[in-house]
């Protein structure tokens, strides 16, 4: 049966008789190994998956991202009932959708009347907090599964972080290796280090050929749900947009494929580099599809691995494409959940300006940021240097409000769940944290990004220039924020030297960075 034939049968509001099980898939659970769907009986239990304007609501989500979860979505309930599941799913145009997802999973329980609740733990905090309260709700008994598709369980990284007094990635990275068996001889990690991070940030050379990534054609089911999106949500951001991502597993396992053979060889080297009209480089682009459940975490990192054995990429890469699954991805997710509820408030720095309107629109002189915020609003993403050490910094150095910025990371990325985009936010691109996941703010004057990127080039601003009207602004807001941030910066082991070169700044030279720093926050929306 095919997708556009499967779609309205499962869709149709028939009576769910005798139903023993009712599991229940978030939107971001599409695997059919989820541990919620272990014993499934298709005679006696049933499926439930909800779509509601809440769940795209909370903060103005990039319209190529709610299209991409709904097709997703959609195409992963029909091939659970092609494959016998019995299936019901509320659809966003469904007249009976009550449209906020707790409410609407009280009706459809209450209308299907299951003798249990099976969920998986939801990645998000307020799912968690949702799913808790159906035990109150309803009249059914929920249970709550681990989330197994993770290498490590919230209470195995809870007992981690508890017995250090210092919380280092590294640390639990080499832990993740050593229990896991990746990448090791024995005991010790193949090739003698852990880590080739310092072998992995090479600059593009100007004649890099970048290997095309596959581009899905959307069906007729995709493009009337892309339509559904424009109509239903005008003011979020992403106009007209081509949707060519995976919304099936076969399709997300192509592209797996296609970067361990074409790309995987290059991704270290050129892992931390930037250049224009370039947005996917020798990136994975698997986040997306880790992240939503279509593609699993080992079978990625068991991918990568066998490269290697076979020589078909070296270590350097194999290694730090690993490490971002592995290791950055897992313990992002183990600091959510230790920290949450209280970790998106931290705000170490105090900072509470309004995030500036150019994150919204890309209207900028500054060529760096113009690049990064369009082509986050086109392609809904950009890589992990573009939204650290450019968009990040350049938030963190004009003393963005961490709220602001965490709402604006979560709405216009569509790989973006709060679980791994709040700690990113709140704990490497601000610091907002003290210290807690990262152990110094990444912030950089124009330097690193000229050195990284070819966005310098045709800048209206010139990265050479320290102070003045043609100065890039990275260089004085950089050290601008070292100067204010002094007190509680200035003992950071890691920040010695830049503040030693603030200590023999002349008053002429502090005055002119305080200067300009404080014309261009006034005037930022002009910049």
């Amino acid at each position: 049966m095919s997708y556009l034939s499967a779609l309205p049968l499962i869709l149709d509001k028939t009576s769910n008789m005798n139903t023993r099980h009712l599991v229940i898939l978030f939107l971001d659970q599409l695997s059919e190994t989820l541990s919620a769907l272990s014993g499934f009986d298709s005679s006696r239990d049933t499926v439930l998956m909800i779509e509601a304007d809440d769940l795209f609501c909370n903060v103005p989500h990039h319209r190529l991202k709610i299209a991409f979860q709904i097709a997703a979505a959609r195409q992963f309930a029909a091939s659970l009932a092609e494959s016998g599941y019995r299936v019901r799913y509320s659809r966003l145009e469904d007249a009976d959708n009550t449209q906020i997802w707790q409410h609407e999973a009280v009706r459809l329980c209450n209308d299907i009347t299951p003798e249990k609740i099976i969920v998986t733990e939801p990645s998000e905090w307020r799912s968690h907090q949702a799913v808790l309260s159906l035990r109150e709700l309803c009249s059914f008994p929920v249970e709550m599964r681990q989330d197994t598709r993770f290498f490590s369980t919230k209470e195995g990284f809870s007992s981690f972080a508890s017995s250090r007094k210092v919380l280092k990635m590294e640390h639990f990275y080499q832990r993740q290796r050593k229990e896991h068996g990746v990448l090791m001889d024995g005991n010790k990690p193949i090739g003698g280090k852990w880590n080739y991070d310092s072998d992995n940030r090479r600059s593009l050379p100007a004649d890099t050929i970048i290997p095309p990534t596959t581009r899905f054609k959307a069906d007729r089911t995709t493009q009337s749900i892309v339509r559904l999106v424009n109509q239903r949500y005008p003011d979020h951001p992403g106009s007209d947009f081509p949707f060519y991502f995976a919304v099936t597993r076969k399709d997300a396992l192509t592209l797996l494929e296609e970067f361990i053979q074409t790309r995987l060889a290059c991704f270290g080297d050129y892992q931390d580099a930037m250049a224009f009209d370039q947005p996917w480089l020798f990136h994975s682009h698997l986040s997306f599809y880790l992240n939503n459940g279509l593609l699993l975490p080992k079978e990625a990192v068991s991918m990568a691995e066998q490269a290697y054995d076979q020589s078909m990429a070296p270590l350097n890469a194999v290694e730090g494409f690993i490490r971002q699954i592995m290791g950055w991805r897992e313990y992002v997710r183990g600091i959510y959940w230790h920290k949450m509820p209280s970790y998106r408030e931290e705000n170490y720095f105090n900072m509470n300006r309004s995030l500036p309107a150019l994150y919204w629109h890309g209207n900028t002189k500054m060529a760096c940021m113009a690049q990064c915020v369009g082509d986050t609003l086109q392609h809904a993403y950009a890589h992990h240097i573009q939204r650290l050490m450019v968009l990040g910094n350049f938030a963190l150095l004009t003393e963005c409000d961490p709220a602001a910025v965490q709402d604006w990371y979560l709405a216009v990325y569509a790989d973006a769940y709060e679980w791994v985009e709040l700690p990113n936010v709140v704990g490497m691109i601000l610091h907002a944290d003290g210290g807690y996941l990262a152990s110094k703010p990444y912030v950089s004057s124009g330097n690193y990004i000229n050195k990284m990127s070819n966005y310098c080039g045709c800048c209206h601003y010139q990265v050479k220039e320290k102070s003045g009207d043609k100065a890039c602004p990275f260089n004085y807001l950089y050290w601008h924020f070292l100067l204010t941030q002094k007190d509680r910066l200035s003992s950071n082991p890691r920040l010695v030297f830049p503040y030693r070169t603030l200590a023999k700044m002349s008053k002429e030279k502090l005055d002119q960075i305080k200067k300009d720093s404080e014309t261009f926050l006034e005037n930022i929306d002009d910049a």
